[in-house]
């Protein structure tokens, strides 16, 4: 059985940063295309940033260069950096995994995912 557990959300100023992290379990993070995912209250789930088993990344334009998407297979874990956060990016944050088809944000065909934690940025 697949588990996603994310953790590291929290309460920030704009301009702040947090670390997200997603600990993986019954699932090999190395083996396919992981991603982070967020829904804001009212707003459709949008893609956020996703690597691929090779370690190619791709980022969601709102986040380029702010945001940064890592993963250490010896802990299985994946990680999202988040740096200069912004009030908009207030949100749910979701862990996926096993993409099947496309490993890009814009993609959500993923065949796992958390129960997410919540990032909440004040201005």
């Amino acid at each position: 059985q697949v588990q996603l557990v994310e953790s590291g959300g929290g309460s920030v100023q704009a301009g702040g940063s947090l670390r997200l992290s997603c600990a993986a379990s019954g699932y090999t993070a190395s083996r396919g295309c992981m991603g982070w995912f967020r829904q804001a209250p009212g707003k459709e789930r949008e893609g956020v940033a996703t690597i691929g088993s090779g370690g190619i990344t791709s980022y969601a334009d709102s986040v380029k260069g702010r945001f940064t998407i890592s993963r250490d297979n010896a802990k299985n874990t994946l990680y999202l950096q988040m740096n200069s956060l912004k009030p908009e990016d207030t949100a749910m944050y979701y862990c996926a995994a096993d993409a099947t088809y496309a490993c890009y944000p814009r993609f959500s065909n993923f065949r796992y995912w958390g129960q997410g934690t919540q990032v909440t940025v004040s201005s």
